[in-house]
C-alpha cells in the first residue's frame, strides 16, 4: 500500500518535472549607494506546446526588461514575452527551443475538495532546479480582488508555496496540471492560490492566437443594491445591481437599458450583487447573446444584450 502511494507521487513529480522551467527576470535599474543595478525577479513556468510557448503568471514578468528561462536539463534560452493579462495574471513567453515536453492539462472543474495536489517550482530563486510540495484542495470558491475590478476565481490549497513558486504547476496525482501557482496571504501559514487551469489555458490560447485576452463587456457601472445604496438613491428595498453609468454606445446602452435601471437577473441567474454579475460575465465570451431581467421603477422586463469585447 505504502509502495503504491509512493509511487504515484514520484510518477506524477516526474511527469510533471519535465515540463517545468524557471522564469528569470530583470527590469530597469534601481540606486544604491555603489550606483544602480538591476532588479532581478523569480519565478516558474509550464511548457505549453512544442512550439516553445511558456505559460506563466503575469506578476512573474510584469516590467521585466529581460527574460531568461531555465529547463530542468540546465539549459538556458532568452525568453520573449508573447503576451501579458493582468485580468488573469496569465502571460506567454516565448524561447527558440527543440524537444520541448508539453504538459499534460487536467481539468480543473473537476477537482474536488481535499484532493491531494503537488506545488512545483523554483521557490526564492534557490539552485539545484525545482523543488515540490504536497498538500490538498482546500477550497474551489475562492475569488481574489483583481484589477479593473475583475475577480479571479483562486484554488486554495495548503501545498506550501514560496515567491519564486508563481507560474509554476499544481498538479495532481497523475501527473497533470490543475493550476497555475499564483499567490499567498501575506503573514498567513499553509495558505495558496493557483489559478484554475482552464481558466488559465483560455487566456493563454486567447493570448498566443491574438496577442491579448478579449473579454466580454457589458458597458456599465454599477452598485450592488443594499440599504445605504438604496437610501442613497431612494430606490425600493430590493435586490441586484443599481445601473449608475451606461457607455454611450456600448452593449447594453444600445439594447436599451438606462442608468436607473436595476439588473435582477443574468441568463435566468438571480443577481444579488455586482460580484454576482462580473462572476456569471465571466463565463461569457465577446458576441455571446445574454438575457438581462430589468427592474424600471417597479416594472420588470428582460433585455437582449450582445455582449461586445472590453475596451482597453
Amino acid at each position: 500500500m505504502i509502495a503504491e502511494i509512493e509511487g504515484l507521487y514520484t510518477r506524477a513529480v516526474e511527469r510533471a518535472l519535465a515540463s517545468t522551467v524557471n522564469v528569470a527576470t530583470t527590469a530597469g535599474p534601481f540606486g544604491s549607494p555603489f550606483g544602480p543595478h538591476p532588479r532581478r525577479g523569480h519565478g516558474s513556468g509550464v511548457v505549453l506546446d512544442p512550439e516553445g510557448h511558456i505559460l506563466t503568471s503575469e506578476h512573474v514578468v510584469a516590467g521585466a526588461a529581460k527574460v531568461v528561462v531555465t529547463r530542468g536539463d540546465g539549459r538556458v534560452f532568452a525568453g520573449t514575452v508573447l503576451g501579458a493579462d493582468e485580468g488573469s495574471d496569465v502571460a506567454v513567453v516565448r524561447i527558440e527551443a527543440s524537444d520541448l515536453t508539453p504538459a499534460a492539462f487536467g481539468d480543473s472543474d473537476g477537482l474536488r475538495i481535499g484532493q491531494p495536489v503537488l506545488a512545483i517550482g523554483n521557490p526564492l530563486g534557490l539552485s539545484g532546479g525545482p523543488s515540490v510540495t504536497s498538500g490538498v484542495v482546500s477550497s474551489l470558491r475562492r475569488s481574489v480582488d483583481g484589477p479593473n475590478g475583475d475577480r479571479l476565481r483562486m484554488i486554495q490549497t495548503d501545498a506550501a508555496v514560496n515567491p519564486g513558486n508563481s507560474g509554476g504547476p499544481l498538479v495532481d496525482l497523475q501527473g497533470r496540471v490543475v493550476g497555475i501557482l499564483a499567490a499567498t496571504i501575506p503573514h498567513a501559514e499553509g495558505i495558496g492560490f493557483a489559478i484554475p487551469i482552464n481558466a488559465a489555458l483560455e487566456a493563454a490560447r486567447q493570448i498566443v492566437r491574438v496577442g491579448r485576452v478579449e473579454r466580454p463587456w457589458l458597458g456599465i457601472v454599477g452598485h450592488t443594491v443594499d440599504r445605504r445604496v438604496a437610501q442613497f438613491y431612494g430606490l425600493p428595498p430590493s435586490r441586484g445591481v443599481f445601473v449608475v453609468e451606461a457607455t454611450p454606445g456600448g452593449p447594453a446602452e444600445t439594447a436599451g437599458i438606462h442608468v436607473g435601471d436595476i439588473l435582477t437577473g443574468f441568463d435566468a441567474r438571480p443577481l444579488h450583487s455586482l460580484g454576482d454579475l462580473l462572476e456569471t460575465l465571466a463565463d461569457k465570451r465577446p458576441g455571446d447573446p445574454v438575457d438581462l431581467e430589468r427592474d424600471r421603477r417597479g416594472t420588470r422586463d428582460r433585455v437582449r444584450v450582445s455582449l461586445g469585447i472590453r475596451p482597453f
